[in-house]
């Protein structure tokens, strides 16, 4: 979990890039955190922003 928003993102891009797969960063009690977008199943409402490698 990361409490820095700009290092969450970044975190989820360099994932993004790394395992060319879609990746959500999303808030939660403890801060953001970021998983793959396909093992997401948490509150839409919670989805900070989503990193696709595949998007320009």
């Amino acid at each position: 979990m990361a409490t820095d928003l700009s290092l969450a993102n970044r975190y989820a891009h360099s994932l993004a890039q790394s395992l060319m797969v879609p990746v959500t960063v999303f808030r939660s009690e403890a801060g953001y955190a970021v998983v793959t977008s396909d093992e997401f199943e948490g509150d839409p409402a919670s989805v900070v922003t989503e990193f696709d490698p595949y998007e320009a």
